[in-house]
């Protein structure tokens, strides 16, 4: 068999274009790669969309997230939720029980988002992204108001009080270690020239806790954005926190250095959100003392002779019906608004009974409602609540079981029963044993049990409110 041989030639032409094939199909593989890259990325925003959720971790705290009266709470919470919507997905909120580990927890892919009121530092940038800043708040000194001696100290002539940076040198002050607080502290030594006694925790000992610490006098002083405390002033009424110790810094969300798209979106979103009137009316309810400003003392509906107050006809023929003590229902209602039908406080709250938004329609109660329907509504809250308590046969302490529960929810009292007698107390007594666990409800030592379902809450704030009611009720049944 002959073979004879063809020489086969190519034409410059061709060969340029072959090479330009050549190359133009080495660049689409890459794209294609770092696309199907992006797409499989779990924490990007196509794969947020397919899954229809977004997984945000939070920290238990005012700012970021909390229950309250069984409605889920939250600044940074609320703003989210938002975003949530906007981009079609639900929101599910995950437990941050330790900050010093939750950037590791984002990049280990536990969540997609970080909610935690997380200040902008370069050292945190090294480790994960930020969304474009949603805030601006400055630290400041929390301590007790105008206190000569503290328990740290037993020399009575020290003003432990502090009006001046100046005034930090030698005191002790106690703040959680991986926070930019402890940076500012070491740096503030430099500038007044003197040791500042930092006293170092770890991340699973919140900020708040620390306020509540420093509240109880078990500790001097701590430090916290002023967001944070202004909120917590609220709660506490023995503190100060109008002491500035440093420059505004940006507030914003943390996201995995692999989310390009998602940080994009909602970098985009967030311009446009804040400029809303929503954010405005956010931001309002949680840091703005006049939205939250439920005393009303020269309130004309409180009668001061011969009765409480313009509706105690009203409170006793609905405590009749459903055989409860009107002494009590009024002792309630004058510690929720002073008798004050148009009171609005905290989180929305509204009325005589201070209903949440989410809970007076469902008893038909609105903030426009009258005294009548808004006893009335109140009356058959407290009935459901009682039936959640039958099993505690002492009247006396069922009624605290009542009134904390309309306080902070059933289900925190629940958490703080169940935590009663894994520890040996007694889970169908008030005094000195579910309240015990309802005021360290607020530790993650307590909170982050397995068997706590409603997270943290500011348990001493509902003991307080207990007490202070109880209180009341005694004067009333004295009076009438």
């Amino acid at each position: 068999m002959n073979c004879t041989k063809k020489r086969i030639t190519f034409s410059l032409p061709i060969i340029i274009a072959g090479f330009f094939a050549l190359f133009m199909s080495c660049e689409d593989k890459k794209e294609a790669t770092a696309n199907a890259a992006l797409l499989s990325n779990e924490q990007d925003l196509p794969a947020i969309l397919k899954r229809g959720k977004l997984r945000v971790l939070a920290e238990n705290s005012s700012t970021s997230f909390f229950i309250y009266k069984g409605k889920k709470m939250g600044f940074e919470y609320e703003i989210l939720r938002e975003f949530a919507e906007d981009i079609g997905v639900e929101l599910e909120i995950i437990r941050a029980n330790d900050l010093d580990v939750i950037n590791e927890q984002l990049n280990n892919n536990e969540g997609d988002i970080i909610a935690c009121n997380y200040v902008v530092t370069r050292d945190r940038q090294k480790e994960i992204a930020f969304s474009r800043p949603f805030s601006q708040t400055n630290q400041v000194l929390v301590q007790r108001k105008e206190e000569k001696l503290n328990l740290n100290s037993g020399d009575p002539t020290i003003n432990y009080h502090i009006t001046d940076p100046l005034q930090l040198a030698k005191r002790k002050i106690d703040i959680w270690r991986n926070s930019s607080y402890y940076d500012r502290l070491l740096n503030l030594q430099d500038e007044i020239g003197d040791t500042i006694y930092i006293r170092p925790t770890q991340g699973y000992k919140s900020t708040e806790e620390l306020i509540e610490l420093v509240s109880d006098g078990q500790i001097d002083y701590t430090v916290s954005e002023k967001n944070i405390a202004t909120i917590n002033e609220g709660f506490y009424d023995n503190l100060d926190v109008s002491m500035a110790i440093s420059f505004k810094q940006n507030i914003a969300f943390g996201l995995s250095k692999n989310a390009p798209l998602l940080k994009k979106r909602l970098d985009q979103w967030l311009t446009r959100f804040i400029q809303r009137e929503t954010y405005s009316f956010i931001w309002k309810k949680y840091f703005d003392p006049d939205e939250q400003d439920s005393s009303y003392p020269d309130n004309p509906a409180v009668i001061r002779k011969g009765g409480l107050s313009a509706f105690d006809a009203i409170m006793k023929a609905e405590a009749a019906r459903h055989n409860f003590d009107w002494r009590l229902l009024a002792a309630i209602i004058q510690h929720e608004s002073n008798f004050n039908p148009n009171a609005h406080a905290f989180g929305g709250a509204y009325g005589l009974m201070q209903f949440m938004p989410g809970t007076g329609p469902k008893y038909g109660v609105y903030p426009n409602s009258t005294p009548e329907v808004q006893i009335r509504g109140g009356m058959s809250l407290i009935v459901k609540i009682r039936s959640q308590w039958t099993d505690i046969k002492d009247p006396a302490q069922r009624n605290k079981f009542i009134l904390a529960s309309y306080n902070a929810g059933s289900g925190h009292i629940k958490d703080a029963q169940v935590l009663a007698a894994k520890r040996g107390y007694d889970p169908k007594v008030w005094d000195g044993n579910v309240e015990k666990m309802a005021q360290n409800l607020g530790k993650r030592g307590y909170y982050t049990d397995p068997d706590v379902k409603s997270g943290a809450f500011h348990g001493s704030f509902t003991c307080r409110y207990v007490r202070e009611i109880i209180a009341r009720y005694e004067q009333f049944k004295t009076m009438f």
